[in-house]
């Protein structure tokens, strides 16, 4: 074998060592201090680690004979390695303390990111384009303190906000079609304006359209409908919908999702996802209002929105339970066989969106009052009775059909209750119209999640003011007192579910229609009819009865069992075996934080041992010689220092890792 060879394969197996032994070293460190590190921290630690310890060996053997202290070389090569070791659990350590996991992202996430933060930065940048083409660049970067004082110019500035949302996508679009719905928050102006993107969005071209019909039935649309309007009926921020008629005769209209749009919806998500937790670390108000979980909550929605299927799906659900008492609205029935995941069929109901139908209302004579009741009583039932509630009715949802009744369209976005979250609605409005703050502060509660400190008698006070103030006799109710419970959640740090928010949301929504509809109806003041109606309904004697059967139905099992354990129980206690059995942990969770707390006492109490007797046996003069400049006693007391280095780094890293 030639020189150059050998030479090649010394080569290879001085790294192949190398490496061996710097991951030895970063598992060593990592299984020593008892956490999990990322990957690229765990090597850049071994790395450390193997690059200190030919420095610290060389040191501790550097002036020592091989032939005569041999054994002294082999323990202090061992003393080196545990250095060395000590080093890489300084580095992870120290790494946690300064740049604790999760605070900046790793390498390799960042690597695998590059494409996503290059399209994200990129919308940033049409985001930016679109608000400075619109007039907004003074409110983009802060200069605009206040907004315009009079009318023509807040309708102007509403007219580019409004262009500036639609322009800029699906996800903004939807957050008007939100902020149109907060009277209690917007002037009028924007109110009116923003309402335009409840149901106007520019059309998409019919080839994109035809397209999308194809790959989502399997043929062009001329094959599956006997006809087929081109022009759109009308045209959303998600889809455009058309009508057609099926092969049996019944006219229908197609709802197409717009090609393309997931993939910008995920990308506005993420940007929307990543402010809100930008402003959860930064702005007490964002936690308190828990904008991460109202982000997820309209990402979730939003993506429902995307799934046709799940708008087939809330159709039936709602059809079902309105047909099982008796709905004075009707809905749409889908045609399953012919809805995907981007295309909806559904029958078509004629009429014209309430947001359209004023003029018409007073031609033919219609009640707008009534109108209003049965849309807002059918809203109430569906929430309060059968769980599932339409959680976007605004004007565009509406329609007023041709025979004078109310249809429902538009089940992408669908609110549920369950059943104990629809007993303490119901619970608290009976208490509400009974002027209880106390059973109105229990059922409340039973609705929010509390905290684990809340001042209760005081959240009755305040809820008791709060309905003299807005519930007395005298009273004119409105969407205001809706502003002044958030605050009041706010105020006890009350967390409003997810589910409940929809209702406030939908109830919020509907009341702009109802505006629109019977000019200077109140919402809660219906609302507090309906309360009354239901507990009329409920004091019925049948309702009573099978109330009171559903109780005991439910009672009876553990009535059986009641007898047996009271003459059990009664037996215990005469012949003085009576004991009381307390399993203080029962727990796992108490059983692992009492163990961790105890662990680290103990950790932290060794080596605080392990330290006072290292100094101590390096201040001893003499002992047994080791070599000629370190005895026996100076050895073990150098040992004793790396075990109370390791066992302090093996706390420390816990608690930075808290």
């Amino acid at each position: 074998m030639t020189s150059s060879t050998w030479g090649f394969s010394a080569a290879i197996a001085f790294a192949g060592g190398l490496l061996l032994n710097t991951l030895i070293m970063a598992y060593g460190a990592r299984r020593l201090l008892d956490a999990r590190f990322s990957l690229f921290r765990t090597v850049v630690a071994g790395v450390m680690g193997q690059a200190a310890a030919s420095p610290i060996i060389g040191a501790l053997v550097g002036g020592l004979d091989a032939r005569r202290e041999l054994t002294a070389i082999a323990w202090f090569v061992m003393l080196g390695l545990a250095c060395a070791l000590l080093v890489s659990m300084t580095v992870l350590v120290l790494w946690e303390a300064f740049v604790p996991t999760g605070s900046v992202p790793s390498p390799l996430l960042w690597t695998r990111g590059v494409r996503s933060r290059i399209a994200r930065a990129r919308r940033y940048r049409q985001i930016t384009f679109v608000l400075l083409r619109r007039g907004l660049g003074p409110y983009l970067r802060g200069r605009a303190r206040r907004g315009p004082s009079t009318r023509a110019g807040r309708e102007r500035l509403a007219r580019s906000l409004t262009s500036a949302l639609e322009e800029g996508g699906v996800v903004f679009v939807k957050l008007g079609q939100v902020l149109s719905t907060r009277r209690d928050v917007l002037p009028p102006e924007f109110v009116a304006e923003l309402g335009r993107l409840q149901d106007r969005a520019a059309p998409v071209p019919w080839p994109e359209i035809e397209r999308v019909v194809r790959e989502e039935l399997g043929a062009p649309p001329e094959d599956v409908f006997a006809a087929f309007d081109r022009v759109p009926l009308a045209a959303a921020s998600v889809a455009q919908v058309h009508t057609a008629r099926l092969r049996s005769g019944e006219e229908v209209v197609v709802k197409i999702q717009r090609p393309d749009v997931r993939a910008v919806v995920e990308r506005d998500l993420d940007i929307v996802g990543r402010l809100a937790r930008t402003l959860r670390a930064r702005a007490g108000w964002a936690r308190s209002m828990g904008v991460v979980d109202l982000a997820e909550g309209f990402a979730a929605a939003l993506r429902e929105e995307l799934d046709f299927r799940v708008e087939a799906g809330n159709m039936a659900s709602v059809a079902a339970a309105a047909t099982a008492r008796g709905s004075d609205v009707l809905l749409p029935r889908p045609h399953a066989d012919l809805c995907t995941g981007r295309v909806l069929v559904m029958q078509r109901l004629p009429g014209v969106a309430l947001s359209k139908a004023g003029p018409s209302i007073d031609a033919r004579g219609l009640d707008r009052k009534a109108l209003a009741r049965v849309l807002l009583d059918t809203l109430l039932r569906q929430i309060v009775l059968d769980g599932i509630f339409h959680a976007d009715p605004h004007p565009g949802n509406v329609l007023l059909l041709d025979d004078g009744r109310l249809g429902l369209i538009d089940f992408g976005s669908v609110g549920r209750l369950d059943s104990e979250l629809r007993a303490a609605l119901r619970r608290m409005l009976l208490a509400m119209n009974r002027a209880d703050p106390v059973a109105v502060a229990d059922a409340f509660l039973e609705v929010v999640a509390r905290p684990d400190e809340l001042d209760e008698q005081g959240l009755v006070r305040a809820l008791g003011a709060f309905m003299t103030r807005h519930l007395g006799a005298g009273t004119t109710p409105g969407m205001a007192m809706f502003t002044e419970l958030f605050r009041l959640v706010a105020r006890y740090d009350l967390a409003v579910p997810a589910e409940i928010a929809a209702v406030f949301r939908a109830l919020a929504t509907l009341e702009g229609g109802l505006t629109e509809l019977a000019p200077g109806l109140s919402i809660v003041t219906e609302a507090q009819t309906f309360g009354e109606t239901y507990l009329r309904e409920q004091m019925h004697p049948e309702s009573v009865r099978d109330a009171a059967a559903d109780e005991l139905t439910a009672l009876l099992p553990m009535l059986r069992r009641l007898p047996r354990r009271l003459d059990r129980i009664a037996a215990a206690a005469e012949a003085g075996r009576l004991t009381l059995n307390i399993r203080l942990f029962s727990d796992e969770r108490d059983r692992r934080t009492v163990t961790g707390l105890l662990q680290q006492v103990l950790i932290t109490f060794l080596a605080s041992t392990a330290g006072i007797m290292a100094v101590m046996l390096l201040g001893l003069g003499d002992g047994p010689p080791m070599t000629g400049e370190v005895t026996l006693y100076e050895f073990f007391g150098y040992c004793l220092l790396v075990v109370c280095s390791v066992l302090a780094l093996r706390v420390l890293a816990v608690i930075f890792r808290r």
